[in-house]
């Protein structure tokens, strides 16, 4: 249990940065739905997700790559890995921003921006300031140094928000009482691209933080110790390419499956906005990768079964922390979708289709260690490839007659088969005993839950939620009981 006390202490340091700041960051999007029309949104919501594909490019799995070679038996040396690996990052962000200068009309227009290149050029080099900053931060996580990796992470997000606020809310108030103090920054027509603004200042302040990682060590290039990075890496690559479109290929089909193209892009916009709801989810499961990759190599080096242990107590705490977040976005629904516009409350059905998709990642994601381990990552180059298929066959079957919920069914199609392909694979290649019956019964008894609580319709919210509460409390109850953990035991002896 020690090992799982060390994860969760740092899932939930890790968990700090990444859940306040895309808590914060989902507190924007009343703000974006309020101010902009759907269509306006859509460009933002299809912008980012050719950026979130950009990165896992950029990145070219050299995160996964340093961990595993910085705890390699056969290497000495971290350091020197760490060193290599930034060089090839740095070169490979540099020519990625060359080639988006070289063409950046035409990349402009592939990206639904139109006339609007500024928007291009500050994501491109946004992208490729994170795209290299992502090794310090994974050296912070190596270093065991979850302190630092959310202070900085807290501060990118602070200053993010910050000129969110002062760009979309703040400047249009000043121009209408002051506007000799913002003319000279604030232009009205730009729009959101103020958005694009926000997210470029921040990336460039956090490259200026993560300063102390960049020195204080010997800048060196092993090139055969990069081929070897490259070989374990590039497999890792096409998983992250893979798993990344299975997430944004949806949100970048739709415009050019819906006839319409202004329609196409409302329908975006509401998708994207309510696709936010569920970011809790996808809070908890970002917050608990980033503990958990540097902890299953760490823990891989332990002898007998104590590490497999961890492994499996991992994976049911997962569950079932997982179910208690789903539980609680859907019972608390009727609250929680005025973060966004009432005018976006067509999409909310896609909420609880997509949050059990994420869910099923998250299993999916877990069951990953034994390709990592083994060093057998082209098994999660085929899973995600194979994702990629479904996602890709249920968005052209269904997204031009049931418009973005053909989205939301594609995703659960996606993680469902990729969950269950890994570990029917597993099983064989490298066998780890999961309480598969167990976990099943926590997932099933959630969903029983959820459904109970749907039948719970006063027509009045805040009786419904008061009614369904003691459904959730249940629920963790009987948890706790099936993990044999007494409440009395979680509460400190001193406060």
């Amino acid at each position: 249990m020690g090992a799982i006390k060390s994860l969760a202490k740092d899932t939930a340091v890790y968990g700090l940065s990444s859940i306040i700041g895309r808590f914060l960051n989902w507190c924007l999007v009343p703000l974006y739905t309020i101010k902009f029309v759907a269509a306006e949104y859509g460009v933002v919501t299809y912008v980012y997700s050719i950026v979130a594909l950009a990165l896992i490019v950029l990145t070219y799995g050299m995160e996964t790559g340093f961990f595993r070679f910085a705890n390699h038996e056969r290497y000495k040396k971290p350091m020197e890995v760490y060193s290599t690996a930034l060089i090839s990052l740095a070169i490979s962000s540099t020519l990625f921003m060359v080639l988006i200068l070289a063409f950046l009309p035409q990349v402009s227009e592939a990206m639904q921006c139109g006339s609007h290149t500024e928007y291009v050029w500050m994501m491109a080099l946004a992208v490729a300031i994170d795209a290299f900053t992502c090794l310090p931060f994974s050296f912070l996580r190596y270093k065991h140094l979850p302190i630092r990796f959310a202070t900085v992470k807290l501060i990118n997000i602070a200053v993010n928000i910050g000129l969110n606020l002062f760009f979309i809310l703040l400047c249009p108030w000043l121009m209408t009482h002051a506007p000799s103090l913002v003319s000279w920054c604030y232009n009205p027509e730009f729009g959101i691209g103020y958005i694009f603004a926000a997210n470029l200042v921040s990336s460039v302040l956090t490259l200026l933080l993560l300063i102390p990682q960049l020195r204080g060590f010997k800048w060196v290039f092993n090139k055969s110790l990069w081929r070897e990075i490259l070989v374990y890496s590039l497999p890792l690559l096409v998983l992250g390419i893979a798993g990344i479109m299975n997430q944004t290929i949806d949100k970048i089909l739709l415009p050019w499956l819906v006839p319409d193209h202004v329609d196409a892009m409302t329908q975006l916009g509401i998708y994207g906005a309510n696709y936010k709801i569920a970011i809790v989810m996808v809070m908890f499961i970002q917050a608990f990768r980033f503990a958990y990759e540097p902890f299953i190599f760490a823990q891989n080096k332990q002898q007998g079964d104590d590490k497999l242990r961890a492994f499996r107590d991992a994976m049911t705490y997962f569950v079932i922390f997982s179910m208690v977040i789903f539980l609680g976005v859907m019972f608390y629904l009727p609250v929680l979708r005025y973060f966004i516009s009432p005018h976006y409350f067509s999409g909310l059905k896609v909420v609880p289709v997509i949050m059990i998709a994420e869910f099923f990642f998250g299993v999916f994601f877990n069951l990953s260690l034994w390709y990592k381990l083994t060093d057998r990552t082209y098994w999660g180059m085929i899973f995600s490839l194979g994702g990629l298929v479904v996602t890709l066959t249920v968005n052209i079957l269904l997204v031009p007659h049931i418009g973005y919920m053909g989205c939301a069914w594609a995703a659960l199609a996606c993680y469902g088969l990729m969950m269950i392909a890994s570990w029917l694979v597993g099983r064989i290649c490298h066998p780890i005993d999961y309480d598969v019956l167990r976990l099943a019964l926590y997932f099933l008894v959630a969903m029983a839950m959820w459904v109970l609580g749907t039948f719970i319709a006063t027509g009045h919210h805040w009786i419904d939620m008061a009614i369904r509460t003691p459904l959730l409390a249940v629920y963790i109850w009987f948890a706790l009981k099936h993990q044999r953990i007494s409440i009395k035991n979680l509460i400190p002896k001193r406060l």
